[in-house]
């Protein structure tokens, strides 16, 4: 039997909708966070360090909030030098952006956000795989656990909404994102 006219009508339109959100899902973030309709977009971040928690909203009514973005600053600091630098707001809105997809009331655990120049040479001499030119130097950066999910999840994830670089570190349980040029590794 072949469908009626409002069958077919409605098979339209669900397989518009199936492409529309397909077309969503890959668009980069950069869309993503500037979608219409959302009151306001917010972050909330536990640093592992010191057990500081903020859950904020950071963009209100098309506009970031100056004094939201400060303390955002302040509780990713560079914790060796008590530093602080301005973190780019394309960083927020893609963990704003991965905090929404996975759809969790959690905060993201922060294990590393700004880094000092000091703090990234010493790093450097301790360690191997520390970039010299690190995107955490320029607040670009930040390395994050989500509980409840994988670190094999939150990289699968950060490496489909395209927003910049995505490093997965399983051995030691956490996920590089930044908001430089889109790719992905395995530390």
């Amino acid at each position: 039997m072949l469908p009626s006219g409002n069958d077919l009508l409605i098979s339209r339109r669900h397989l518009l909708g199936i492409g529309a959100g397909a077309l969503v899902s890959l668009s980069p973030i950069t869309t993503l966070a500037a979608t219409r309709g959302v009151p306001h977009r917010s972050v909330f971040l536990r640093d592992m360090r010191t057990s500081e928690s903020l859950d904020v909203v950071y963009w209100e009514g098309g506009r970031y909030i100056p004094e939201s973005l400060r303390r955002i600053n302040h509780i990713l600091r560079d914790h060796r030098t008590g530093e602080t630098a301005p973190m780019k707001v394309r960083l927020l809105d893609l963990l704003y952006t991965l905090h929404k997809r996975l759809g969790t009331s959690t905060p993201i655990s922060v294990v590393s956000g700004y880094r000092s120049p000091q703090t990234n040479a010493l790093l450097r001499r301790q360690k191997r795989g520390v970039a010299k030119n690190s995107f955490h130097i320029a607040g670009m950066a930040v390395d994050i656990k989500i509980p409840g999910y994988s670190t094999e999840q939150i990289a699968g994830l950060a490496k489909n909404l395209k927003g910049g670089g995505v490093g997965y570190y399983p051995r030691s349980g956490f996920v590089h994102v930044d908001v430089g040029p889109v790719r992905s590794w395995r530390g």
